[in-house]
């Protein structure tokens, strides 16, 4: 091996990376699957069919071979500095998941396949009690997990890592610290207004309605459906397989527009990032996301920042009234504005708004905490998750269903996750403000990007991002690539300033 070229020594390594993804993308197909249209008793055998193919792709990527090519890569001459890049972050994933044994891996894909079931099924019944068995199994994999992985102050900090390099429990719990105070205030200031009247949202949508609606909005807003589709599944989620196949899916409530639509442009985010990543690095770190935090930043960021925007709502409310114009007849574009941006604690967080959305997920980042590190039992969580919703929101939590049961992720081993949605949040202000502040122009009109989305326009928006974001790939961490777009590191005023900008014309104090 030492006697090849750097171009043969880096084509081996291409065509090795590629055979490892073709595995862990066929695995996530079977899971797309497994979420969308696998028939009830196909459930034991898949999760036998997903087990083996992520233990083939963990046992080829920690393996001697591999870990000797990782190694005589990075001693070659003659690489450019993004091969190099590349060599370099699969020898530190090599050399992370060295430390997990193969058997481990399977053990954990079986466990979070009978999970996923057993979660599926305690929230029909709408009862934690047939989860909470499955999930404590998952919790002392995670926990045995963190001890392969290791960590110097908190079990969850190697989970954390997993999900987001360099973010740990000192930093959230610094980060969430410097947030709620100014989130609970303004909180407080808009709980002291006359309330928005929202309930023309909760009116009737048919669902071959919503559907048609939702498949338009994305199709308008640069989703490629040649590279991709969209279908229904229990909680909403967007699955990759290569730049060419990013597929996503939606939930329908007949008597929640919002829920369907904004679920969609979530989701829509996320894809599109995929979609922007560089084809020619498949299964590379070139060609993966930069971190769950980034990926999540591009959500929010088509979420909140485009899909609840003044722009947003001159240009596409005529399209919200051409298919449902019996509910909307009475509606203006300035009362569906403060409509879908109302603020009000509830108990949903799919379905929160952009300020209390924090406050669920400092609730399960402080459980999931106190999980790992034994001082709360799985059994306890439905009461402990109560008392943190009065606590927080003031409301209470009338079962299940609505309460502990609302989330995939612990049913998928997600333990680490939810941290990235609110730091996602505090990123994509941060991006976005850069974004809208460019001086750089749009190609087909000369126009800057603010001035295209102030017309309600987002293929300029979405141009930038493939320039700025998308193009990285895993590059960067994610603070290196937020001061690489925005000339700093994350900065959460940006974010306060942002909500508080919005918040205050709508509710005029």
């Amino acid at each position: 091996m030492t006697n090849l070229s750097h171009e043969e020594l880096y084509g081996q390594y291409k065509v090795a990376m590629s055979r490892i993804a073709d595995l862990r993308f066929s695995s996530a197909l079977l899971q797309w699957d497994q979420e969308t249209y696998m028939p009830p008793r196909g459930a034991p055998v898949r999760g036998q069919q997903i087990a083996s193919l992520t233990e083939l792709a963990h046992e080829l990527f920690t393996s001697k071979t591999s870990g000797d090519l990782f190694t005589h890569l990075l001693e070659t001459n003659g690489l450019t500095d993004k091969e190099k890049r590349n060599a370099e972050l699969s020898f530190e994933d090599y050399t992370r998941l060295q430390k997990i044994p193969a058997e481990f891996v399977r053990e954990m894909s079986e466990t979070v396949n009978q999970s996923f079931h057993s979660w599926m099924a305690a929230r029909k019944a709408n009862d934690f009690s047939l989860f909470a068995g499955d999930l404590a199994k998952l919790v002392a994999l995670k926990k045995q997990e963190a001890g392969y992985l290791g960590y110097t102050n908190h079990p969850y900090d190697a989970l954390l890592n997993e999900h987001d390099k360099g973010t740990n429990v000192l930093l959230l719990d610094a980060v969430f610290n410097q947030i709620r105070g100014p989130l609970k205030e303004l909180l407080q200031k808009i709980m002291s207004q006359p309330p928005v009247d929202d309930s023309f949202l909760h009116r009737h949508y048919p669902r071959e309605k919503q559907w048609a609606f939702g498949m338009d909005l994305l199709k308008r807003l640069g989703y490629d459906f040649e590279a991709g589709r969209q279908d229904v599944s229990e909680h909403p989620f967007s699955v990759s397989f290569n730049n060419q196949d990013v597929r996503i899916t939606t939930r329908i409530d007949e008597n929640d527009l919002a829920a369907m639509t904004w679920s969609c442009i979530h989701e829509l985010g996320h894809a599109l990032y995929e979609q922007g990543l560089p084809g020619d690095q498949y299964g590379l770190p070139a060609g993966e996301a930069a971190s769950y935090s980034i990926h999540e930043s591009q959500s929010r960021l088509w979420e909140n920042h485009v899909g609840r925007s003044e722009s947003f709502c001159r240009t596409f409310f005529p399209l919200f009234k051409q298919y449902f114009p019996e509910q909307l007849a009475d509606i203006t574009v300035d009362h569906f504005y403060k409509a879908i941006n109302k603020v009000q604690p509830s108990l949903i967080r799919t379905e929160s708004d952009e300020l209390t959305y924090h406050f669920h997920i400092m609730i399960r980042y402080e459980l999931e905490k106190k999980l790992l590190e034994g001082s709360l039992n799985t059994n306890d969580i439905p009461a402990y998750w109560a008392e943190q919703y009065k606590l927080y929101m003031g409301i209470e939590v009338p079962d299940h269903r609505r309460g502990c049961l609302q989330d995939v992720h612990w049913s998928h081993g997600s333990f680490g996750y939810f941290p990235t949605y609110s730091l996602g949040s505090f990123y994509a202000a941060q991006i976005y403000q850069t974004a809208v502040e460019s001086s750089e122009t749009t190609k087909e009109n000369s126009k800057t990007v603010a001035e295209e989305v102030n017309s309600g326009k987002y293929d300029g928006l979405l141009d930038w991002l493939r320039s700025n974001v998308h193009m990285h790939g895993r590059i960067y961490t994610s603070e290196t690539l937020c001061k690489v777009i925005s000339g700093k590191t994350l900065n959460i005023n940006y974010f306060l300033s942002y909500l508080l900008d919005k918040y205050r014309k709508i509710y005029n104090f």
